[in-house]
């Protein structure tokens, strides 16, 4: 793609500083030793759990164990009004945690969902040794008897979801610079975990509601329970169950279960479309050629002169020409259908760090 590379040789002098590798290679293989053979089911595991981090996590902050009674006080016993969304893994809550004088968000999982006791702990787990700040902060968790919740840092502008697509009456929608913005955390979040954690991890469920936003508009990914250490060694790939969410999973995935980097940076090319056209990845409210997006874009794609078809009608054009067409080209290497000829997710974020920078003149 031409406006790919024009995108990347315009910041190619630019120095990127390397981030800190966290953990090393044989503290991640015992991780996932660890991950593979542990429950929940007894206070000694619980225990384990704690154990576990602080010999791991080498200095790094601990996540804290909470008490059921400590975070139902912190929500004011998961009153409605505190409700902050819910989807399958079960309710988020806003609460707030007196001890630390800090508003926080509360991941109560439902028993019978569909995130249960192992993903539970990778997500534990991985937020508690990975830090980046692309990344949300785990603060602490709770694992009493049945209940299994989660404690997070508090994000004010709640995910781009929210944002982006189906926008109530009145609501603002996000403006190209701040679009640009948010696409390039989100690929800076993936960098570091493909590229700056010691061994690769997979996110394995990028999508708009996973994408959380500070009160600058700031990226922070989420839900790290589908996570999965990648290929090392001489590995090409990792085989796992599929999961994550349809429409957002990269095809080789989905047909054959073998999982790379390269799976995120597919999904990461739908949510960047989802950024660039304001609409959602499937979408059964649209007339059948249009329901799909990834198969409404693609003819779209082979023709420039169809480029500002693609933009968000709710930017009513106010987004420089240029930077759309370099946009759009990303997403489109991002969603090559060979797994190989996509671009590394550390390309992408040099081309989008040159596409988030304000315009000249502002």
């Amino acid at each position: 793609m031409g406006c790919f590379s024009c995108c990347m040789s315009a910041n190619c002098n630019r120095s990127r500083r390397s981030l800190k590798k966290h953990v090393n290679y044989k503290d991640r293989v015992t991780l996932a030793s660890f991950v593979h053979n542990l429950s929940l089911k007894s206070v000694s595991d619980k225990k384990k759990i704690t154990e576990k981090l602080q010999s791991v996590g080498k200095g790094s902050e601990v996540a804290r164990l909470f008490t059921f009674s400590e975070l139902a006080a912190a929500t004011q016993n998961f009153r409605l009004e505190s409700l902050l969304g819910e989807g399958g893994f079960g309710r988020v809550y806003k609460g707030f945690i007196e001890s630390r004088n800090q508003d926080v968000a509360v991941k109560q999982l439902d028993r019978n969902g569909l995130q249960g006791n192992r993903e539970f702990l990778v997500e534990v787990l991985m937020l508690s040794l990975l830090h980046h700040p692309n990344l949300v902060s785990l603060l602490g968790f709770c694992a009493d008897g049945d209940q299994r919740l989660l404690v997070y840092e508090y994000m004010e502008n709640g995910s781009l979801e929210d944002h982006l697509l189906d926008l109530p009456p009145g609501k603002e929608p996000l403006e190209w610079k701040t679009r640009m913005k948010i696409a390039a955390g989100a690929a800076k979040g993936l960098e570091y975990l493909h590229e700056n954690a010691g061994t690769p991890v997979i996110y394995r469920d990028l999508k708009t509601s996973n994408i959380l936003l500070d009160e600058n508009f700031n990226v922070k990914l989420s839900d790290f329970g589908l996570a999965k250490l990648g290929p090392t060694g001489d590995q090409s790939h990792v085989s796992t169950r599929v999961m994550g969410t349809y429409g957002y999973c990269a095809p080789e995935y989905a047909l054959t279960g073998q999982l790379t980097t390269m799976s995120d940076v597919y999904s990461f090319g739908v949510v960047l479309l989802e950024i660039i056209t304001g609409r959602r990845v499937v979408d059964p409210a649209r007339p059948a050629c249009e329901q799909n997006l990834i198969i409404w874009a693609q003819p779209l794609f082979r023709d420039k002169k169809k480029f500002q078809l693609m933009a968000d009608p709710l930017l009513e054009g106010n987004y420089p020409l240029k930077a759309l067409h370099q946009a759009l080209a990303v997403a489109a290497m991002c969603l090559q259908e060979e797994a190989s000829t996509r671009p590394s997710i550390g390309d992408v974020v040099t081309a989008l760090e040159y596409l988030a920078e304000p315009i000249e003149g502002e």
